[in-house]
């Protein structure tokens, strides 16, 4: 039996019985009703969020069911579903040990607003990654179907009013709204001081920005056929860099009311980190395994989409003026019927070309460097040092990797990714 829209999200406990997510019960001097003490949240972020997601979403469930229950079932059922299963979050972790790099968060009010906060960064991705996969037209999703294939087989619709139109993909464009909308509508009812408010608005509403901006420049780089490394490093700077790393930090930092220079160490931090970690996701689009990914191996070749990887592998066969591999590059690129085998041959050039390798010495200089800007700041030790492994864990980075400077004569690219992350000014 299919369950209801409340009956799809745990329940409230009660007396000491534990909670679904693993949250242990508030003790008695916990502070505010409600809110854990900092030390809980240290130990898991992501359960910290979770309940918070939890107490959200049933509110917002129980108001979208007194609207229409077919739209609370298929659309806000969705967004509920979709966030609860939201993975490792990572900007959630990268917001709170901002707010805790600061040395701050200790009183109940900054903490309740740092996990309502982190709910509401929580929403927004949601929305980018059900938008994402119907832009990419992508099948899967965290190893399950995305949420428009999820509503075309419900429904039966798959391909009903032609490609790209179907009931499906239109009504995910609406899931992908409503948690933009909930995420908006967490922010605003933040209870914050008059010159927190403003500075959380701001770091806000760049983040929305920047997002919808990424994204854009994603799909333009798609439709011209885009091939420079510039314009690659700009749209994985916007996607990832800024959405996914250095905003949840400038966030954290805004709430901690930090100074300008520890602002900017963080947010130069989370810059090189964040280039990295959509470097990272590159490799994997291409090289990763499904089944650890959750998402078909091969897709951005296909879909031509301009990375970093494929930019350097262009520049290299020009450079050595390897004729087969431009030319396979140019046929296969974009090519949505591309085969496997078609797709093992673009593979092995990228390696060939040395392109993967170049791409893994870059992040791992990324992420070193992202340690410096903050062995530069003064921050709480213990924070610092977290957001230290949070940096190597999001880039796919061992901890203790060289990152080496760039040696003489090495592509201009370098400069370019070290120039892209450094110090930034608030």
């Amino acid at each position: 039996m299919r369950r209801t829209w409340t009956e799809a999200l745990p329940h409230k406990q009660s007396g000491a019985r534990p909670h679904p997510f693993g949250f242990p019960p508030p003790e008695p001097d916990d502070g505010p009703p409600g809110v854990p003490r900092p030390a809980v949240v240290d130990a898991d972020v992501a359960g910290a969020v979770g309940r918070v997601l939890e107490e959200e979403l049933r509110e917002r469930l129980e108001a979208a069911g007194a609207i229409d229950p077919v739209f609370a079932q298929d659309v806000a059922g969705r967004v509920a579903r979709f966030t609860l299963d939201g993975g490792k979050r990572m900007r959630s972790q990268f917001l709170w040990w901002g707010l805790r790099a600061c040395a701050r968060g200790s009183d109940g009010g900054q903490t309740g607003a740092a996990l309502r906060l982190a709910a509401a960064l929580e929403l927004i991705q949601t929305c980018a990654l059900v938008h994402d996969d119907v832009m990419d037209g992508s099948p899967l999703r965290r190893g399950s179907a995305a949420v428009h294939t999820g509503l075309d087989a419900q429904y039966g619709t798959g391909d009903s009013r032609g490609p790209g139109e179907s009931f499906g993909r239109s009504a995910a464009i609406l899931v992908g709204d409503l948690a933009l909308a909930w995420a908006d509508d967490t922010v605003a009812a933040l209870d914050l001081p008059p010159d927190t408010r403003r500075r959380v608005n701001a770091v806000w509403r760049s983040l929305r920005t920047e997002m919808v901006a990424g994204q854009y420049l994603d799909l333009h780089g798609q439709a011209r056929g885009a091939r420079s490394i510039t314009v690659a490093i700009r749209t994985a700077s916007l996607k990832s860099a800024l959405y996914s790393v250095e905003r949840p930090l400038a966030l954290g930092a805004a709430l901690a009311g930090a100074d300008d220079r520890t602002t900017g160490a963080l947010c130069s931090a989370g810059r090189c980190a964040g280039i990295a970690f959509q470097l990272r996701d590159d490799l994997l689009g291409v090289f990763g395994d499904p089944d650890r990914t959750g998402k078909p191996s091969g897709d951005d070749i296909r879909e031509g989409k301009l990375t970093y990887l494929l930019a350097v592998a262009r520049a290299r066969a020009e450079a050595a003026g390897n004729q087969r591999v431009l030319a396979l590059l140019d046929s296969a690129v974009g090519d949505g019927d591309l085969s496997e085998s078609g797709l093992d041959q673009v593979r092995a050039a990228l390696v060939a070309t040395g392109a993967r390798a170049l791409v893994e010495t870059r992040i791992e200089r990324l992420v070193a460097q992202s340690t410096r800007h903050l062995t530069g700041a003064v921050l709480a030790p213990r924070a610092g040092h977290r957001l230290g492994e949070l940096f190597h864990t999001v880039a796919g980075v061992p901890p203790g990797a060289p990152g080496d400077p760039a040696p003489p004569g090495d592509e201009p690219s370098v400069a370019a990714l070290l120039q892209s992350c450094g110090e930034v000014r608030r």
